[in-house]
């Protein structure tokens, strides 16, 4: 696997991101499509927006999967984060941190961690600030 940096972090499954997205898009474009010929030709519309319906459904549950999946990841790398930062300067991290900036936090090795932590709270780094500031990535493959 080649080795993750900021420039190469960000991960894309072609065939969700692209495939999946472009084609229920398509679906969608084409059910509106089909429902304006509908009306146009005044014939009966039911079909037509059943098709409509049925690829909004799909483009909410292509939207939901997603973001659902990415919330509880979330959630278990701003664990990780914490745990690490108690194990490491033995003292509960701040609250001010967003979820964002903690996120960010996860490619820092432990060696560079408390630095890169006190840092981001005093200077109000952003997360990609934060991101470019590691020297030694720590990879994170187990995202989806």
């Amino acid at each position: 696997m080649k080795t993750q940096t900021y420039n190469n972090h960000k991960r894309y499954v072609f065939g969700f991101h692209v495939i999946t997205f472009s084609l229920c898009f398509l679906l969608f474009l084409s059910s509106v499509l089909n429902l304006y010929v509908s009306i146009k030709k005044r014939t009966d519309m039911r079909i037509a927006v059943m098709f409509l319906i049925t690829s909004l459904i799909l483009l909410l549950l292509f939207y939901y999967a997603r973001s659902f999946a990415l919330k509880a990841q979330d959630r278990a790398i701003r664990n990780e984060v914490c745990l690490r930062y108690f194990v490491i300067a033995g003292k509960l991290p701040d609250d001010k941190l967003s979820m964002s900036k903690l996120l960010a936090l996860r490619f820092a090795p432990d060696e560079e961690f408390p630095d890169l932590y006190n840092k981001t709270l005093t200077e109000n780094l952003s997360n990609k600030d934060i991101k470019k500031a590691i020297k030694n990535w720590k990879s994170d493959y187990h995202r989806v």
